[in-house]
């Protein structure tokens, strides 16, 4: 399974690093790849790239592309994806989907149909300018906070995982449970992620809000 851009990182795989993923992976040919890439409209490197798994050389006939609407336009609330991959694979998940959800709404359908003919391509790339100014405004405010590190600046998605374990003892969980009851700011623990002491911040919101949460987060870590 590989998840690019990450959630909850935020962080993007280079082509270099894909590929040499792909050079492991050709030892291993019964291996099916299950490829992640439903923030791949959302990157933030200078060219602002994300390579797709499947277009490496050899893992085209072994890859599972899901992909969707909710991230690159706004989409939430219809719930509609879409995956690509071969014929055989392509069957097996329509017969399991069959006795699941049947199929998305038809609603749901209309408006992905609607948002991949409508929607221009300047739409998007103006978004990720709007994500990429709330992203830079989150990591300024994280820098400000003592006890407070990001390793690796994200260039994907629309998450930062700070480290936050000089608090609580690394009790992530705990540190959330009670921001949330203090100052009414829900954050995700890390340990859902398999990385304790670290938390999940979004910053897919308005930046009003954004300004709201960073002080709330300031306030809080300062009062311990």
């Amino acid at each position: 399974m590989l998840c690019n851009p990450s959630n909850p990182t935020g962080g993007v795989h280079s082509t270099e690093l894909l590929t040499q993923i792909a050079k492991v992976l050709e030892k291993y040919p019964n291996v099916v790849i299950l490829a992640d890439e439903i923030y791949e409209r959302l990157v933030y490197t200078d060219d602002g790239q994300c390579t797709s798994f499947a277009s490496l050389p050899g893992m085209f006939s072994r890859t599972i592309t899901i992909n969707g609407f909710s991230k690159s336009h706004a989409m939430t609330g219809f719930r509609l994806g879409y995956l690509a991959a071969p014929e055989r694979f392509a069957k097996a998940t329509s017969v399991l989907q069959g006795q699941i959800t049947s199929c998305a709404s038809s609603v749901s359908q209309a408006a992905g149909v609607s948002a991949l003919n409508e929607v221009d391509d300047s739409w998007l790339e103006n978004n990720v300018v709007i994500m990429k100014e709330k992203r830079d405004y989150v990591l300024q405010e994280l820098a400000k906070m003592d006890g407070v590190s990001v390793s690796v600046p994200p260039n994907g998605a629309f998450y930062v995982l700070p480290d936050v374990s000089k608090y609580y003892n690394g009790d992530d969980t705990q540190l959330c449970l009670d921001l949330l009851k203090e100052k009414k700011l829900a954050l995700v623990p890390g340990e859902s992620f398999g990385a304790p002491g670290t938390v999940r911040i979004s910053y897919a919101t308005s930046m009003e809000e954004l300004e709201t949460a960073m002080t709330k987060l300031r306030e809080f870590l300062e009062s311990l």
